[in-house]
């Protein structure tokens, strides 16, 4: 049965495919979206690497576009219940084209794909999903092909492996650590990863649950935090990690269950990698703190700013051969693993930073927490353009200004960055000052200039 365009429109976002399971996601939807996906990324033909999360409509959907993928020619290798960054993993070190399904912390209601061409390299709305979509309505047109085979390869044990080649095994010191996977993918991995390390884990909701039985595999909500660090200031811990769904971002808090920003996570992370690799380049988007770029040039690395989204920086990591970047929403990418973004190799690295300084994760961090930040805040408007035209108006003569995403702007004392948003009538700001008052002053005066019309 043809796709509408209408559904394609609607799901097929600047990234992924999102959507609701039955209004918009189904079998005949999963099927001809596979059948355009053969026809796109391997014309030639060749082997797709198909995964999927735990959501109750996760195996039947990658199925149904396993046989969309085959009916092109194309061979599948389906490796079944995987987080996202072991899919990239099987993507690169199989060298074929992958396919997660996984709507990672969206609510139980929708699922997704995540799209990458061979060596994990991804796909983005200009670099072939925007084809694909095209293609999804008029795939039943296309002439018939010699079915591809279908195998099947589970590579839990050669991914968890992979992982902890990015730490030093052998000199790994004790640590207590409580991970809250969200009856998501981390439930699946963490204990492949960890075993026979001495990591203690406390495990909060590892049983694998697409209806998200105890609160929303979303650790950007404040909420969703709370039965972590609950567990963590039970005492003995040195912190907490929580995942999202599908695990490919990872969030902390520390021994007493206070978050703490991806971008202190992201320095200590980078003068671990630095360490490793002296004078290599780093990246940072450019909502990262300050402490990122100055963590990674005090280490004698090259720090690369970049805009904000993982199609950008895995390109600008191929051109620029990076060995890391940092990404202020929890995703860390890695040179070392097809330049793919994993909360489990960061999680492992963290934790090794922790058990080598023999203290809890406040007194790790504390060195790189130098500034006040206001995190992520949304506003409403009803023209994007005119409002971010209003605030660089405003401080046109205050401060060093770049349109590189959105609005950033760099006064004597501190930086904003305003950005809209892809899809909502929503400017993003984020704030970063010398102090909390500093922080607070700017915060406000950007955001009354750009509700004020």
């Amino acid at each position: 049965m043809p796709v509408s365009r209408e559904i394609l429109d609607a799901v097929v976002k600047a990234y992924d495919v999102r959507g609701l399971v039955g209004e918009q996601l189904d079998a005949d939807f999963a099927r001809a979206f596979g059948a355009a996906t053969a026809e796109v990324l391997l014309p030639e033909g060749g082997r797709l690497v198909v995964g999927y999360d735990m959501r109750p409509s996760s195996p039947g959907l990658a199925h149904a576009f396993a046989d969309g993928v085959n009916s092109r020619g194309v061979d599948v290798v389906d490796i079944g219940l995987a987080s996202t960054d072991q899919l990239y993993y099987a993507s690169g070190v199989l060298d074929a084209a992958g396919a997660m399904f996984t709507a990672s912390h969206n609510p139980a209601a929708y699922n997704g794909i995540k799209l990458c061409r061979p060596g994990a390299v991804p796909v983005a709305i200009d670099t072939g999903l925007g084809d694909i979509r095209d293609l999804a309505v008029a795939v039943d047109g296309l002439p018939p092909a010699e079915p591809g085979r279908r195998s099947e390869d589970d590579l839990t044990d050669r991914f968890a492996a992979h992982v902890r080649s990015f730490v030093d095994t052998a000199a790994l010191r004790e640590v207590s650590v409580v991970v809250d996977a969200g009856n998501g993918m981390a439930g699946h991995v963490w204990p492949a990863v960890v075993d026979g390390l001495p990591i203690r884990t406390t495990p909060l909701f590892f049983e694998l649950d697409g209806s998200f039985p105890n609160h929303p595999a979303n650790p950007l909500e404040p909420e969703n935090l709370r039965d972590l660090q609950a567990e963590v200031r039970r005492g003995g811990h040195a912190l907490g990690l929580a995942f999202d769904g599908d695990a490919d971002r990872v969030f902390a808090v520390d021994e007493e269950g206070r978050p703490v920003s991806s971008s202190l996570i992201g320095a200590v992370v980078a003068d671990r990698l630095l360490a490793r690799h002296p004078g290599a380049t780093v990246l940072y988007n450019l909502i990262c703190s300050r402490t990122v770029p100055e963590t990674i040039e005090a280490a004698g690395g090259r720090a690369v700013r970049t805009r904000v989204g993982h199609s950008f920086i895995k390109r600008r990591m191929a051109e620029t051969d990076a060995v890391y970047a940092v990404e202020h929403s929890g995703h860390y990418y890695f040179r070392d693993n097809f330049r793919a973004d994993s909360g489990v190799i960061a999680a492992l690295v963290l934790l090794e930073a922790v058990a080598d300084a023999g203290a809890p994760l406040s007194q790790v961090v504390a060195p790189y927490d130098r500034y006040a930040a206001s995190g992520e805040l949304n506003y409403e408007v009803a023209d994007q353009q005119a409002a971010l035209q209003r605030v660089a108006d405003a401080f046109a003569d205050r401060g060093r200004c770049d349109t590189e995403d959105g609005l950033t702007v760099v006064t004597a004392g501190g930086w904003f960055n305003l950005r809209p948003s892809n899809t909502e009538p929503l400017l993003r700001l984020n704030v970063e000052a010398d102090d909390a008052d500093a922080m607070a002053r700017l915060r406000d005066e950007v955001a009354a200039l750009a509700t004020s019309a």
